[in-house]
């Protein structure tokens, strides 16, 4: 089974800006949308994407990635 992250990795073009869409998706949910962001975070450490934008809220205490924007490199 594919990850979120991987489909929507996939799904990119090669070079093509995207942000990580939050409404009518899976990744509506606040703790799915960090975990997600942090896979794309592991793919940039593969060289498979640059991150060009990362926000943060905290929630509870907890540092939750909210927003991303990336490049798919390969």
């Amino acid at each position: 089974m594919t990850s979120i992250a991987m489909s929507l990795f996939l799904d990119s073009e090669l070079g093509e800006v995207s942000d990580l869409p939050h409404a009518g998706c899976a990744l509506e949910h606040p703790l799915v949308f960090d975990s997600t962001a942090r896979e794309f975070r592991d793919l940039e450490a593969h060289g498979r994407v640059e991150i060009l934008h990362e926000h943060r809220r905290h929630v509870g205490g907890e540092s939750l990635i909210d927003g991303l924007r990336y490049r798919r490199l390969q």
